[in-house]
């Protein structure tokens, strides 16, 4: 395994990272807080016109495919800025789940529009009071003439007010993994959205579907498949979560080693004093150990191996550090670390709506666990959803 950066990693990242410097001030994502939008237009259009909105994308879709190292690359820098964009929910999650589909139809009608940046879809996947297993997906599919009628509630939903279609995730059977996954028009008779107030101000709705039709043409799988494909998509998506987790992390880090270096208390800076050195080398090696652990699962999924549980041990490592260290952070900044003038504070609320998002710490350790004990293979290889097809 080889985790040196390649030239096409270095490029990509840096690309990433100018753009994000000339149209992502701290200042734009401090407007872009408490926006219905929740992106500004004229960022997603450079992220668009530089083919990043398509890196999950065939070429015969209109795609600019890179690996997922690459990938990772980019949403490093993308946590590094903060950059309030629908590119992990649309470009992301649901590019992957309509490539995993099989649903030819669906990709030549979607999948040209993700990639171009025209088109913004999200999933609608959470509901109130449920959790992150099968269980948790209550929303019901009624069966009608011509497809379906979807009735019930999503939670969490991000850049809903901006999406052109909800990736629904709605209950088709008894069984606990009767699960199919529907795609369905924001302005859609029956459908409704209410705003979500979070932590990080971000761009989130309540989505309520009363009675909502959705044709047998709108449907990504069927026989209750499409949870065993959103687990397929979550473990590819997290990896890059856990990117910009770590850029986010590595971007607290630098502001507040600036920060320490500057303030001074008993005419000398407060990096001198050896607690707040070794905050901060303690910070330092967490960070860096997510990095590796990151690129790691990215390389293994670029490679053909084993990915799912480093992906989620990546994903865990990742947020916990981002969330402990943006803490650190704001306690060596003292008192002003809490006020909104100072960026520290953008960071941790960021950092701690990640963590719980997009598979939680719980959740992700009962992976873990499940690939520690259920395999013969080196736990950090292990792949429980493999094995089960295996045993199936």
């Amino acid at each position: 395994m080889n985790l040196d950066d390649s030239e096409d990693q270095t490029a990509l990242g840096d690309l990433v990272r100018q753009i994000c410097h000339d149209h992502c001030s701290s200042a734009v994502v401090r407007q872009m807080e408490g926006d219905p939008l929740g992106y500004p237009p004229s960022l997603w259009a450079q992220f668009a016109a530089a083919g990043l909105t398509g890196t999950l994308v065939s070429e015969s879709h209109g795609g600019t495919p890179v690996s997922m190292l690459e990938n990772a690359a980019m949403h490093e820098q993308l946590g590094r800025a903060l950059a309030p964009l629908p590119l992990f929910v649309s470009s992301v999650v649901c590019a992957l789940a309509l490539a995993h589909s099989h649903n030819q139809v669906l990709q030549e009608a979607l999948l040209p529009g993700i990639a171009s940046g025209k088109l913004i879809l999200t999933p609608a996947w959470l509901e109130p009071g449920g959790g992150f297993a099968p269980a948790g997906v209550q929303l019901q599919a009624t069966p009608t003439a011509t497809g379906v009628q979807l009735s019930g509630s999503k939670r969490h939903v991000f850049f809903a007010d901006a999406a052109g279609q909800l990736l629904v995730l709605a209950r088709t059977g008894e069984e606990a993994e009767a699960i199919d996954l529907f795609l369905v028009p924001t302005d859609a008779p029956g459908l409704s959205l209410e705003r979500e107030a979070n932590m990080a101000g971000e761009s989130q709705c309540l989505v309520l579907l009363e009675g909502v039709e959705a044709e047998d043409s709108q449907r990504l799988t069927r026989g209750g498949s499409g949870w065993q494909l959103w687990q397929q998509v979550m473990s590819e998506a997290i990896i890059l979560d856990a990117a910009r987790a770590v850029g986010l992390a590595a971007r607290a880090l630098e502001i507040t080693v600036a920060y320490a270096s500057e303030r001074e208390q008993f005419d000398q800076p407060i990096a001198a004093f050896q607690s707040i050195s070794h905050y901060l080398a303690d910070c330092s090696t967490a960070v860096e150990g997510a990095r590796v652990l990151v690129y790691e699962a990215a390389w293994a999924h670029s490679h053909g191996q084993p990915y799912r549980v480093l992906a989620a041990m990546a994903k865990l490592f990742a947020c916990r550090t981002a969330r402990d260290v943006t803490a650190k952070a704001q306690q060596i900044h003292g008192g002003i670390g809490f006020t909104l003038d100072y960026d520290i504070q953008l960071f941790f609320r960021r950092a701690k709506q990640q963590q719980l998002n997009w598979w939680d710490s719980p959740c992700l350790e009962e992976i873990i666990a499940a690939g520690v004990l259920d395999s013969d293979q080196p736990f950090a290889l292990a792949d429980p959803f493999l094995q089960a097809r295996h045993r199936a």
